[in-house]
């Protein structure tokens, strides 16, 4: 579990994984700790979200150094995903582009996200997800398009059926949403941000959703069956 601050939260995503039994290994390479050498070790690797950015790695030798890991990781042949900068870090390490919309908007709060066909079954009908970022990736070469959204175009992409990259946060609960909207937040000051407010009140009436999702996906990517689908699913 790759974070990148001393205060960063693995949140549902963690959460889940440690009730099925799995135990964490979560280190922050921006503050000292080392990449594993292999995957030999570990079931599968998580690469979180943070304020940096893939183009900070001319100045930062631990985002240099992440970018490069990235794809040893995922040729382990181990389940991998990228969620947010961890879905930047992966299409910038395959050669994709990363970069600000075009009128530099921030995406902050909880947005629409459109399945494609290639998710079906998964993800079959729009859901609200959150987000919170300011860059957005294309696809690297070789990836299928999952899901899309309205200001950043490209939302999730897999590149085999172990290998994931989420632009939103299907991680952030409720303690998340309220660290990251506090007084000193930046973002928050953001035209476009949702306040905070609505953020609260929208996970109220999201995160149930979000939970059942998260487990199903979280299942299928880390191979434990038969943990539920969407609700929205038309498949049995």
């Amino acid at each position: 579990m790759i974070v990148h601050q001393r205060t960063s939260d693995t949140g549902r995503v963690g959460r889940v994984l440690e009730e099925w039994g799995y135990a964490l290994d979560i280190r922050c390479p921006l503050h000292g700790c080392s990449l594993p050498e292999t995957m030999d070790e570990y079931e599968g690797a998580v690469v979180f979200g943070g304020p940096q950015s893939v183009h900070d790695h001319a100045t930062l030798p631990a985002i240099r150094a992440e970018i490069d890991w990235v794809p040893r990781a995922c040729e382990s042949g181990k389940p991998f995903l990228g969620i947010c900068l961890g879905a930047q870090m992966l299409a910038f390490a395959l050669g994709a582009k990363v970069a600000f919309h075009p009128a530099e908007l921030h995406e902050i709060g909880y947005t629409t996200i459109r399945p494609l066909p290639s998710w079906r079954g998964m993800l079959d009908t729009p859901r609200a997800f959150y987000q919170w970022h300011k860059e957005g990736f294309d696809l690297p070469r070789g990836a299928e398009a999952l899901a899309t959204g309205d200001m950043f175009p490209n939302q999730a992409y897999r590149l085999d059926e172990k290998i994931y990259g989420l632009q939103f946060h299907p991680e952030v609960t409720r303690p998340i949403i309220e660290a990251w909207t506090g007084s000193s937040s930046i973002g928050m000051k953001r035209p476009e941000a949702q306040p905070a407010d609505r953020q609260l009140a929208d996970n109220a009436i999201h995160d149930p959703v979000v939970e059942d999702w998260a487990r199903a996906f979280l299942a299928q990517w880390i191979g434990r069956p038969n943990e539920g689908r969407d609700r929205g699913s038309s498949t049995a």
